[in-house]
């Protein structure tokens, strides 16, 4: 019988975690502390790249594997951090030898692979300003980007620059030096104005000289999708090297004989921060997927690769819950023992999933890309409510607060709906929005960061999401939450997916209209409609659930797997769809 709460025992903690969730511990936590495990560099300065990499190849751990890459063949290719340490410092030397300047913008636009890696590490080696881009994206969304953040480098694939590239050059007039490789084996062929990455790699030297970057020095840029304007450029900085440790630790638990998988694509702040960066800060092995999503295949990954910890995102969890939980049994899981989740909020009937199909509760946590971190997380020795993000991590204070009419915050209390804010500063906070410094500004009232998010506090301390400040629906006077109507409906064996928005309603306000994608095995019918509404309405009352559905194939995402609700209720009413350049599969 499934209840509010996943108990933990002694049995399911496999390794003692890093983080026993104590408030003694938390009353000893302190950020000057952690940063005892960063070297630096002379001088009082910082290198994120220096700290994921060299530092391990400098010492006792230069011979441990720090990536573990698939390709899509089922071939496979280990590098240690020595290795890695010498490749980055040849792609460094490359982009010196190019004269790029510490501070300019390189972007990455690569598949899964080596030279991904390479390009963001050496590019940070070099104190270069560094984006990594989705390699799904079409034109638009990359000449977007390379524009507003200036691009002055691209690191990029010989098809893809073809393909999506090439086209838009001429409108790039920053951008001063392409580098191309081959990603399938064959003969290099480099179009006019463009360089060969592995001729300049073998010209390199292998040692190089970290520029003098500092914690405060910019370091990464990621884009976040505009609701119906452009994308908004965070920049961070070096100094988020201690959150990425910090989370990467006490968030992910990880230890130094883990083998860690981040299926999150870089091109994403998941990707970056967690697929790159944590890890190696933690001096661990990561597994590098090549591959697209295949239930079969990832089912082998973490069970040939013996997968230890693993960092997925909602949708990749119910494309696997549709697969069947039959697919799963042919697989042994005995090495893994943690499982979290991140992208969007994990609906509880995905976190019970978990703990029956894979044999662990799945772990869901909270950050944006402005956190540049992990904030609020499920932690190994936490005990779960299923549909919770958790709790704040050490070093970091959350509150729920309300806007004052005087411009000031009120903090609420437990059980209370509100705005959920951060207490500024942290190592891995963003420093701006490229270019729209009065934006970043409106997201600061004194010293409180707003996310934007309502949730609620429990009395327990725990945090539940509600949904995003312009997706909540307000009808009669209720405030609906999304996220809890869309948890209800996945209660049902028919619905693997689903979203809801407001509709106006002349007496109401609004009305909840629920959007539903089904299980293999169940059809779209007047019947299930009808029994879906009786559904919701038991389990919500009817003040609560949809009036109205509708049944899709598919829903929209962003192809870093967040539903784009906004986009259903803009085609439902008829409105401007906005920025859809992070749409999975825009038509």
């Amino acid at each position: 019988m499934r209840g509010p709460i996943i108990e933990k025992y002694p049995r399911d903690l496999r390794v003692a975690p890093n983080w026993l969730d104590t408030e003694q511990a938390r009353e000893a936590f302190s950020w000057e502390a952690e940063a005892k495990a960063l070297s630096g560099l002379p001088d009082g300065g910082l290198n994120l790249a220096y700290e994921a990499v060299d530092r391990h190849a400098q010492g006792r751990r230069r011979r441990h594997v720090a990536l573990r890459i698939l390709d899509r063949n089922g071939g496979r290719c280990d590098l240690s951090y020595a290795q890695l340490s010498s490749l980055s410092n040849r792609f460094a030397n490359v982009l010196k030898r190019l004269g790029v300047a510490p501070g300019e913008r390189l972007f990455v636009l690569c598949n899964r692979g080596l030279e991904l890696y390479l390009g963001v590490l050496g590019g940070l080696k070099n104190g270069c300003v560094v984006c990594p881009l989705f390699s799904a994206f079409g034109p638009e969304p990359i000449e977007t980007r390379l524009r507003l953040g200036e691009g002055s480098v691209l690191l990029t694939s010989e098809s893809l620059y073809r393909r999506k590239v090439a086209g838009i050059r001429e409108r790039l007039p920053a951008l001063r030096h392409v580098l191309l490789y081959e990603e399938n084996g064959g003969a290099l062929e480099c179009p006019a104005g463009t360089e060969s990455l592995p001729r300049l790699l073998a010209e390199a030297d292998e040692d190089f000289a970290i520029a003098a970057t500092t914690a405060e020095t910019p370091s990464l840029l990621h884009f976040t999708s505009g609701t119906t304007g452009t994308p908004k450029g965070a920049l961070h900085v070096h100094g988020a090297a201690l959150t990425h440790l910090v989370t990467g630790k006490y968030a992910l638990d990880l230890h130094d004989d883990d083998l860690y998988w981040c299926s999150a694509d870089p091109g994403w702040v998941t990707g970056t921060s967690y697929g790159i960066l944590a890890p190696l800060l933690l001096g661990v092995t990561s597994v590098v997927d090549s591959g697209e999503f295949d239930a079969e295949r990832w089912y082998g990954i973490l069970e040939k690769q013996r997968v230890s910890v693993w960092y997925t995102a909602p949708t990749a969890i119910r494309l696997l819950m549709k697969a069947g939980a039959e697919l799963a049994s042919r697989h042994n899981f005995s090495q893994l023992r943690f499982v979290a989740s991140v992208g969007e909020p994990l609906n509880p009937e995905a976190v019970w999933w978990g703990k029956e199909v894979l044999g662990l509760p799945i772990h869901d946590n909270w950050w944006q890309t402005e956190t540049g971190g992990i904030m609020i997380a499920n932690t190994p020795a936490m005990l779960i409510k299923p549909g919770s993000m958790g709790k704040p991590l050490p070093g970091v204070e959350a509150a729920i607060v309300a806007r004052r009419d005087d411009g000031g915050l009120q903090l609420l209390e437990d059980e209370v709906v509100g705005e959920l804010a951060l207490r500024r500063p942290w190592p891995a906070m963003f420093r701006t929005y490229l270019g729209q410094e009065e934006r970043y500004q409106r997201c600061f009232v004194g010293d409180w960061y707003l996310s934007g998010d309502l949730a609620r506090r429990d009395a327990d301390g725990y945090y539940w999401f509600v949904g995003r400040s312009d997706d909540v629906i307000k009808s009669a006077g209720h405030l609906i939450g999304p996220f809890e109507v869309e948890s209800a409906l996945l209660e049902h064996p028919a619905v693997v997916e689903a979203a809801v928005i407001g509709m106006p309603d002349e007496l109401l306000g609004e009305t909840v209209k629920a959007f539903v994608a089904l299980n293999s095995g169940f059809e779209a019918s007047e019947a299930l409609h009808d029994e879906l509404l009786g559904h919701a309405r038991k389990r919500l009352g009817a003040a609560v659930a949809p009036k109205a559905l509708a049944f899709l194939p598919s829903l929209p995402h962003t192809r870093s797997g967040k539903l784009m609700r906004r986009l259903l209720k803009a085609r439902e009413l008829g409105l401007p769809e906005g920025d859809t350049s992070t749409l999975e599969n825009p038509t």
